[in-house]
């Protein structure tokens, strides 16, 4: 589960990349998509392609403060800075107040994809993906909700929507294995005659007196465009959170870039805290944004500080507004694959609405087994940060992936709900060179699929001339497939294998008798599905979503579920709104 990333000039293919960084907000869009899309996905048709090459840009217009302007066109190319030297200081405000909001608008960049659509059985049995726990997705959609707008329905990304909360799986049964499966299968509640397939994992918790040590560098974009209250100063109180979960064991170092990069603290140890707040509450933003040059020194200090049984990960917080260096997505994504495999990983905190490049922000993520978290206020930073600060830090299992085969004596048809842009090929599952997701300390990720049992609603004729398949002797006939995960423990380049059959021990009459936790994360699903258009969900309304999700909301001790019924209601008024502006 992509739970978790040294001289760009200075190496070979450097010189591109130390272009790399120069072009991506000055509102170019971006064409390539975050991650090449699967065969399965590409093979719907050639406009569901098209579409699922596109990056979505939610506006053409931008804004910019008075006091913006003058840092672009202040902002000059600087040479290149010693990875120790302090970083020129950005323009300083008052303590207590900020110059004038930095003001762009609907240049918010999202990758767009197609969604998933039904399979049949006999002519594709076999699914395959990377898991996911990204959640970034989720705070995006909390954001534009409580402005009273819809989100775009490329920001919104079913599983990252699922997998913000967390479920009461059974943890693993012993240390052998990091993590426990669990699967349930139910009746569908929007498509009489369709079940669901819930799989659940459960990571193994690291106790804090043995967790491993974290090596980390802060990556602190303090460009213009962070001139915002719910950029720069959010990211001053989310590190400092941050700074408080960790002890001595620890150490903090800090890059900056702005028109130029450099670093403002040395790796310094976390129980210096006093220092280490200092350095933070003195940022300050303006210039332009010099991207390529601050990853080189994060990732040269992380190498340079790097502990081969600790945790070794730079931070990355900015709105993604890179516009010094991006023209080559392959380039830059190579270059974090390439530190990635030196045991550095890299993380992303997005922060900000109005020049948010999502886009680039799930790149840069998926390929640094980092997670990626949107931040949206005081609270979604305490949720990432501190209450989940071990599960995004410490990754108990990487590359894990899922591939489930269904029986075609049993069921027609299925469709993954959400993961398009984790989909994997199928013989990517036994491949150990192939990237996939992670599994934090604690974590837990959920996966859903809809199917068709034999006998039911089909949403596709059968072809005249099929041959039927046998029944695998060791197969009993309600067996309506079969699951398999494999993952890498974090210091091991081989994979190991978990399997599961989907049988009757895991089936449930109806819908109601389905676990709770089940029945929650279908409501979070059917949420997810309306947004993006329902084209799969039939007469699913927001009322139904909202009876099942109070349903199952159960124990809620911070709020989150009860939060999200909120924003269900806060989706059917907005959809109003939008309904009376057309």
């Amino acid at each position: 589960m992509g739970s978790q990333h040294r001289s760009l000039i200075s190496r070979p293919g450097g010189v591109a990349l130390a272009g790399l960084l120069l072009a991506s907000c000055a509102g170019s869009a971006i064409e390539e998509q975050a991650a090449a899309p699967p065969a399965e996905v590409m093979s719907e048709s050639e406009a569901r392609a098209d579409a699922a090459d596109s990056i979505v840009v939610t506006g053409q217009i931008a804004v910019t403060s008075k006091a913006h302007r003058e840092n672009r066109a202040m902002a000059a190319p600087s040479a290149m800075i010693s990875p120790y030297a302090p970083p020129p200081p950005p323009p300083m405000p008052d303590p207590g107040h900020w110059p004038p909001a930095y003001k762009d608008v609907g240049r918010d960049k999202f990758t767009n994809f197609a969604e998933n659509s039904f399979k049949i059985v006999r002519e594709a049995p076999v699914s395959t993906f990377s898991i996911d726990v990204d959640t970034a997705s989720y705070s995006w959609v909390r954001a534009s909700l409580n402005q009273n707008v819809l989100p775009q329905p490329a920001a919104v990304r079913t599983e990252e929507l699922i997998n913000y909360f967390h479920y009461d799986y059974a943890p693993p049964a012993t240390t052998a294995q990091p993590f426990g499966t669990s699967v349930a299968v139910f009746p569908s509640p929007w498509a009489v005659g369709r079940k669901l397939v819930r799989i659940g994992i459960k990571g193994y918790e690291v106790q804090r007196a043995t967790r491993p040590r974290a090596n980390l560098v802060f990556l602190i974009d303090t460009s213009g465009s962070m001139n915002s209250p719910d950029k720069l100063p959010l990211v001053q109180k989310s590190l400092t959170m941050l700074l408080d979960e960790l002890d001595a064991r620890d150490t903090v170092a800090i890059v900056t870039y702005a028109g130029s990069a450099g670093t403002a603290l040395a790796p310094t140890p976390a129980s210096q805290k006093a220092k280490i707040r200092a350095v933070i509450d003195q940022l300050g933003a303006g210039g332009s944004t010099a991207g390529a040059e601050g990853i080189r020194q994060a990732y040269s200090l992380a190498e340079a500080n790097l502990d081969p049984n600790g945790v070794n990960r730079v931070i990355l917080a900015t709105d993604g507004d890179f516009n010094v260096g991006i023209t080559d997505q392959g380039e830059l994504k190579g270059y974090i694959e390439r530190e990635r495999s030196k045991g550095v990983f890299l993380s992303v905190l997005g922060f900000g609405m109005g020049n948010y490049n999502d886009a680039l922000m799930q790149v840069l993520a998926q390929n640094g087994n980092g997670v990626a978290a949107y931040i949206d206020n005081v609270d979604e930073a305490r949720k990432t940060l501190v209450e989940e600060a071990s599960a995004n830090l410490f990754t108990i299992a990487k590359d894990v992936k899922i591939q489930v085969e269904f029986n075609p004596a049993a069921v027609a048809e299925y469709r993954l709900i959400g993961y398009e842009t984790r989909a994997l090929n199928r013989d990517d599952f036994d491949n150990d060179k192939v990237d996939a997701g992670d599994v934090g300390s604690g974590q837990t990720v959920t996966a859903l699929y809809e199917v068709v049992p034999i006998g039911g609603p089909r949403t596709m004729d059968g072809l005249r001339y099929a041959t039927p398949h046998a029944l695998p002797p060791s197969a009993a006939r309600n067996e309506l497939g079969f699951v398999k995960i494999r993952y890498k423990l974090p210091k091991s380049d081989t994979s190991k294998l978990i399997t599961t059959p989907i049988n009757a021990g895991v089936q449930f009459a109806s819908f109601a008798a389905a676990p709770r936790d089940a029945r929650f994360a279908t409501a979070v699903a059917g949420f997810a599905e309306l947004l993006r258009g329902g084209r799969y969900t039939g007469s699913l309304s927001y009322d139904d979503v909202q009876r099942i999700a109070n349903a199952a909301r159960g124990p809620d001790e911070y709020g989150y579920r009860s939060e999200f019924v909120q924003l269900v209601r806060s989706a059917k008024s907005a959809k109003s709104l939008a309904a009376l502006d057309r």
